[in-house]
């Protein structure tokens, strides 16, 4: 900081004032309809209103997730008045090792910025959500193209002055607003913008655009980035994330850890399976949301039961989190042990040729699973209100024994990358949290209803009519008899949920689920 002395005319005194010896740069890189154009006016707009000399500038991104968009803005917080005829030099380029917040809103293009020097131990806060959007590169790679995501966090650690890095794509979809009110609360929690919180709550009001849910992202990335950095010494180089992405090996290690024996066959079982299915990161989603299950359990004498709810609960979300999608058919046909598997069972001779045709009849809902929520909601409402859901299934004869029918069925395996952008992947997700909330209520009453509870995650399953029948009906019995009853007083709660569990079980037209919950209901 250098000084200047300004004149008190009232009292004729000196009055001493700090000057900054440097703008606050800030660089953001956000990629196309994450809000980036306003995540910068409303930094430019809350240091104007407090006085602060500031000047933004923009670089477009490429197209077809090459590149995002970054914006830089200067801040010089002083106000003009202070500066005694003096201006600050500002530039409209970023400068490599010249960066005090870097703010990125995918993790790539958080290590684009590592990679391209902008990210400095002695200056730059890095601000970075960990979810992905695969770029075009990762995509088009005859193979598995996609980063090591585990080698840009601890590169975005090692790197920077400090990180705070955490799933802002999941919070901003949690609080219903878009990612970058979530990264404008991460900023301000940071620490290092020179604005006040009301300042920036206030522009956001300013805008009229979605506010309340623009203000409860702000509020959520706020409260996330300040737990972060409140317990770490701002005089030291600091990282403020450990991340749930681990290794195969690592999530092994995490098992044997922090889960009781009886339980470890079956948890390393879904471990596997879902690395299998997605990836690590989907594994340790699954020791996430498992966690709170093993510590009732070992908190309510699991051990004298073999820590039967662990292991039933482990089960049940293993199985679920691997739904089956067109996807995860495709795999399966195409696994390189499946042919041999095949000619064994046939006892066919190593000179007799055999053909294996896969008969698939997918549909509407099938192909709607695997695009984005925007794309397929309307199409799939609309099929609902015209009862055409099931009037576009079509059978296919694919031949997976011959090149073309197994190059476009491990063409469809391969898209699992994109998974997590489909609408089918959306809605399992919502329904299993909804029901792993309810498992949780129940396991407060007693074991028995909790148990009865996770039993009840049998009831989705498969695909088409009988994933959509299904996962219909444990909607119904969460949303009319469980979620209701505990938030009450329930009474005789394992028995009911028994009933009507057993009733959507036993008759797929759900004329006997209609009658027990009619019953239940009504007592």
């Amino acid at each position: 900081m250098s000084v200047i002395e300004q004149t008190d005319t009232s009292a004729q005194t000196p009055v001493v004032t700090e000057i900054p010896e440097a703008p606050v740069s800030i660089l953001i890189a956000a990629l196309g309809g994450e809000g980036g154009g306003l995540l910068t006016d409303w930094v430019v707009s809350a240091a104007e209103q407090e006085g602060f000399i500031v000047q933004s500038t923009s670089i477009p991104g490429l197209a077809q997730r090459t590149g995002a968009t970054t914006y830089f803005v200067e801040i010089f917080p002083t106000s003009a008045s202070a500066l005694n005829g003096r201006l600050p030099v500002l530039t409209l380029l970023p400068n490599p090792g010249d960066i005090d917040i870097m703010v990125a809103s995918e993790l790539l293009e958080a290590g684009r910025a590592i990679q391209n020097g902008f990210i400095t131990p002695d200056k730059t806060t890095l601000i970075a959500s960990t979810h992905r959007v695969y770029a075009t590169i990762e995509k088009a790679a005859m193979g598995d193209g996609r980063t090591d995501t585990t080698r840009i966090i601890a590169a975005a650690g090692e790197m920077s002055r400090e990180a705070i890095l955490f799933d802002m794509g999941k919070v901003a979809l949690e609080s219903g607003s878009v990612i970058n009110s979530v990264l404008l609360g991460a900023m301000a929690g940071s620490g290092r913008l020179p604005m006040k919180r009301e300042t920036l709550e206030g522009v956001i009001r300013e805008g009229g655009i979605a506010v309340e849910n623009n203000l409860q992202g702000f509020a959520a990335g706020f409260d996330l980035a300040s737990a972060k950095t409140s317990d770490i010494s701002s005089s030291e180089p600091r990282t403020a994330h450990k991340t749930t992405v681990l290794s195969p090996g690592a999530l092994a290690e995490r098992v044997d850890r922090e889960y009781p024996g009886p339980a470890l066959a079956m948890v390393n079982e879904g471990v596997a399976r879902l690395i299998e299915y997605q990836d690590a990161a989907y594994a340790g989603l699954f020791l996430d949301r498992l966690d709170p299950v093993r510590d009732f359990d070992q908190a309510n004498g699991g051990e004298d039961s073999g820590f039967e709810i662990t292991i039933e609960a482990a089960r049940a979300l293993a199985h679920w989190m691997a739904y089956e999608d067109v996807i995860r058919v495709a795999d399966l046909k195409t696994r390189p042990d499946r042919l041999p598997r095949i000619r064994s069972d046939l006892k066919a001779g190593p000179d007799e040729p055999v053909v294996v045709i896969d008969f698939l009849k997918p549909g509407l809902e099938e192909f709607c699973s695997i695009m984005p929520g925007f794309i397929a909601r309307p199409l799939i409402g609309w099929a609902t209100r015209n009862n055409k859901l099931d009037s576009f299934n079509f059978g296919l004869h694919v031949t997976t024994s011959g090149v073309f029918g197994y190059s476009m069925m491990r063409f469809l395996a391969k898209l699992k990358g994109i998974r997590r952008i489909g609408h089918r992947y959306a809605s399992e997700q919502a329904l299993i949290e909804r029901w792993l909330l309810s498992v949780k209520g129940a396991l407060n009453l007693d074991r028995h209803t909790g148990m009865e509870v996770i039993a009840c995650a049998r009831l989705v399953k498969g695909y088409g009519e009988t994933h959509r029948r299904g996962s219909s009906n444990l909607a119904r019995i969460l949303g009319e008899l469980i979620e209701p009853a505990l938030a009450g007083s329930p009474t005789a709660l394992a028995d009911q949920v028994s009933k009507a569990r057993n009733s959507a079980l036993a008759d797929s037209s759900c004329a006997e689920l209609d009658s027990t919950m009619a019953t239940l209901i009504t007592k």
